[in-house]
């Protein structure tokens, strides 16, 4: 069988299986994550003998540090992998669920009814823990789904697909509810951006390359963030210990991350205090500033001027812009023009303008005195997520249970015809 076929008949298998997979029980769904929580803790030793093999992969291909810390899977992920299974069995059903449900005056009762979407192909890149992420939040929104990583976790996935298939088995369910991309070939990826008659949206996770290649090709709709530039806003009127710790947290913790801090905007009335005072706490752990003019100085020896293009800019590293702002609306038309509709954050202690900033700034997620680290679909209460979506149409933010679900329209009636 050529590739073409081969991703062909995957599709149509997750197709078949959907329609199974609907029409089940919640209890079935929830059996098959909890079995699976029950597998991956058990399976620890499989699952980092397949990571240690990817990983070895990656050093000799010369992969980054921040691109093989996505990659890692350690005993906490696995632990981590396996409480996100529990709670998001634990979530409420959305399927099945009516919505406004109202009487019109002709006695009809018009509702609308949440259900899954059908088959969801994730495309993604690095992190192995999106595998199983992915899985369980499509399975517990009753949607097949179709899973192609990145050829660098390829024996991370496929211990954990295998995983997923048992837990499916275990639950009386379709092992196609969740189908595994074989092989590590790109073309695979194109034929499956063609098969809209089987795959109803498809959903990429990884850096802009790789969506905007989705993009190019996909027949059917796509949920998408292009990339996560995050500001942080302090202003004049800011706690500074409060927001020192506030901007380690999001630049430092985890700078690969699509949630982190890229660029810091600093009311003028605040740099002369505040930056170099960020400089001596956050330069020993290793990060440099890109500075405005204003800020250059200020922030010592880890600065250099910044480029044009380092606003705007996702460096996904220990490396953050800095710019001074003259106003609280300067910092905002930065963020309309640099932003990319992820993570903003404002530092203040005025209600007002932490007000005005949640209206003005547009973005998935907006926070007052927090990290931009906050806007991650299990800090936020979903359990889990398949990704933050960019996109306002069906889904803008994390996507969980719910996001992966649709909403019907359903009719009762009691013999009514039109006139």
């Amino acid at each position: 069988m050529n590739l073409e076929s081969q991703m062909r008949e995957l599709a149509a298998s997750a197709r078949a299986a959907s329609r199974t997979l609907a029409t089940a029980t919640g209890l079935q769904r929830d059996k098959a994550l909890t079995t699976l929580a029950d597998l991956l803790e058990e399976s620890r030793g499989e699952i980092f003998e397949a990571n240690a093999k990817d990983l070895d992969a990656a050093r000799k291909a010369g992969l980054d540090e921040a691109r093989i810390d996505r990659l890692r899977i350690t005993d906490k992920g696995v632990d981590s992998m396996a409480a996100a299974c529990r709670h998001v069995a634990g979530l409420s059903d959305p399927v099945g669920e009516v919505e406004g449900m109202i009487k019109r005056p002709n006695g009809l009762l018009v509702g609308r009814m949440r259900i899954p979407l059908g088959v969801i192909a994730i495309v993604y890149e690095s992190r192995p823990n999106v595998t199983v992420d992915a899985a369980i939040l499509c399975l517990k929104a009753g949607n097949s789904v179709i899973l192609r990583g990145g050829s660098e976790a390829f024996h991370s996935n496929q211990i954990l697909g295998g995983l997923l298939r048992r837990a499916l088995a275990a639950a009386g369910l379709p092992e196609g509810c969740v189908q595994m991309v074989p092989t590590t070939d790109r073309a695979a990826v194109k034929h499956l951006l063609s098969l809209d008659e089987y795959i109803d949206v498809v959903i990429p996770r990884g850096g802009e390359g790789l969506i905007r290649a989705v993009v190019k090709d996909a027949t059917m709709p796509v949920l998408k963030h292009y990339k996560g530039v995050c500001h942080i806003y302090v202003h004049a009127d800011a706690d500074q210990n409060q927001a020192l710790a506030i901007i380690e947290n999001a630049k430092v913790q985890r700078p690969g991350v699509c949630n982190a801090l890229e660029c810091l905007l600093v009311h003028r009335e605040a740099a002369q205090s505040f930056l170099p005072r960020l400089a001596e706490r956050l330069a020993p752990q290793g990060v440099t500033f890109r500075a405005c003019p204003r800020s250059l100085a200020l922030l010592g020896a880890s600065a250099q001027p910044a480029a044009a293009d380092d606003y705007g800019r996702e460096f996904l590293a220990l490396t953050l812009a800095v710019k001074v702002v003259d106003t609280q609306r300067e910092a905002e038309e930065h963020i309309a023009a640099h932003g990319s509709g992820h993570s903003e954050a404002i530092l203040t202690r005025t209600h007002d303008r932490a007000m005005r900033f949640l209206r003005t700034v547009d973005a998935s997620c907006v926070l007052i005195n927090a990290s931009t680290r906050f806007n991650d679909g299990g800090e936020l209460g979903l359990g889990a997520e398949i990704g933050i979506s960019t996109s306002k149409i069906h889904s803008y933010g994390p996507m969980g249970v719910k996001e992966l679900t649709s909403l019907k329209y359903i009719v009762f009636g009691e013999g009514q015809v039109r006139g």
